[in-house]
């Protein structure tokens, strides 16, 4: 057992700790909208290659603009 002249260490101030949470908070949502726009894109892709594999013509998808009235 050592003697006691060591000063214990002092905790993290909340204020930056609190600033941690949110930069991570916000890294982790990206990161999940980052997901669900991949598996999105990856669905979509399926559909266009499973059209092409069974030789059909024409799988892309035609997108029409809507009509100003």
């Amino acid at each position: 057992m050592t003697g006691g002249g060591g000063a214990a260490p002092e905790p993290p101030e909340e204020g930056n700790r609190n600033l941690e949470n949110a930069v991570m908070l916000g890294f982790f949502i990206v990161l999940v909208a980052a997901g669900i726009w991949l598996l999105g894109t990856m669905a979509d892709l399926r559909k266009v290659q499973d059209c092409a594999a069974q030789g059909r013509r024409n799988c892309a998808t035609i997108e029409i603009p809507d009509r100003a009235r």
